[in-house]
């Protein structure tokens, strides 16, 4: 008989997946993940995200809310977050990289 183990860590349904350079969106987080990948991309988050993801460069994002965890790829990205406490894990600014990641004034 075999047993199905879930994995630790996956997406879940509902998680906002935006892909693509220069785009230009506002999404509501629902409480799900966002992750962004590509280059020149402007993302809104309104409500709260459980956590943000980026990769690639030169990205923005400006969340209301996060409530887990932000992790930052790449370099030039820019994630501002209104509320929460999220631990934030800037990869790229361990690569050397420059990355920008505050608190900012809701």
């Amino acid at each position: 008989m075999l047993a199905t183990v879930a994995p630790v860590a996956q997406a879940e349904n509902g998680d906002t997946h935006i892909t693509g350079q220069g785009v230009v969106r506002t999404v509501d987080c629902r409480n799900a993940t966002l992750i962004v990948v590509g280059t020149g991309n402007q993302i809104n988050a309104l409500g709260s995200c459980w956590a943000v993801s980026v990769q690639g460069s030169s990205n923005v994002i400006i969340a209301d809310n996060v409530v887990n965890d932000i992790t930052v790829y790449g370099w030039d990205q820019t994630v501002f977050y209104k509320n929460g406490a999220p631990i934030v894990w800037d990869r790229g600014r361990e690569l050397g990289m420059t990355n920008r990641v505050n608190r900012v004034a809701a």
